[in-house]
């Protein structure tokens, strides 16, 4: 049987996946589209205003995971 790992799925240093958002390249860029739903919902569960549209990908970043910890979705 053929080895089912899938290394792209592996967290590899110096990654955007452990990478401080603040660190990132495109960071000062504006968030995407799926930042922005996503963050939409998480602000509405959590009972929080929503951000304003004109944070960068990086403070949206933060502020998804700082809901995600406060919903208790690590």
């Amino acid at each position: 049987m053929a080895d089912m790992h899938n290394p792209k799925l592996d967290a590899h240093p110096g990654s955007n996946a452990e990478k401080d958002p603040a660190e990132w390249v495109s960071g000062d860029e504006p968030m995407t589209g799926a930042q922005a739903s996503y963050l939409a919902t998480l602000s509405e569960e959590a009972g929080e205003a929503l951000p304003s549209e004109g944070i960068t990908k990086a403070e949206a970043s933060q502020r998804i995971d700082a809901l995600k910890g406060k919903l208790g979705r690590e």
